[in-house]
């Protein structure tokens, strides 16, 4: 005999209200830089993965300077993403953001699951472009 699943609608409900809220997919980020939502797009990779390619106008901010919260936005949603949909440093880090009140989203499936649907990849490094700009009103 073989066991019947049972689901509790309350619970599904509760989850995948949950899930909408806080994920998104890529082709979703995708159409939001296009239709330029009010977001910021954090990179959570390590520096040298980030340089390789990421997701266009994403703010690399790799574990080691989370306690930073540099790029991150408390009056946008920051959607944060990692390397795959097996890795959870973007699960971490939406737990330390949103402890210091930002407003977190995940990327499911990571930079794996954005190059697998063949969206556009930035090689540019916005962090120098941010350096640049913060060093010439300091005049460094």
């Amino acid at each position: 005999m073989t066991p019947t699943l049972k689901q509790d609608a309350t619970k599904a409900l509760d989850y995948f209200e949950s899930k909408v809220a806080f994920t998104t997919g890529p082709v979703e980020l995708d159409r939001m830089i296009k239709n330029h939502a009010d977001i910021a797009i954090i990179d959570v990779r390590a520096e040298e993965d980030y340089e390789k390619g990421h997701v266009p106008g994403a703010i690399n901010l790799p574990k080691e300077k989370w306690g930073t919260l540099q790029g991150l936005e408390k009056n946008k949603t920051n959607v944060v993403y990692c390397y795959s949909q097996q890795c959870h440093l973007a699960a971490n880090a939406c737990v330390e953001f949103a402890r210091n009140g930002y407003p977190v989203m995940e990327l499911e499936g990571g930079f794996d699951a954005w190059k697998d649907h063949d969206l556009d990849v930035d090689k540019a490094s916005i962090n120098r472009l941010i350096k640049q700009k913060t060093n010439k009103l300091f005049n460094k």
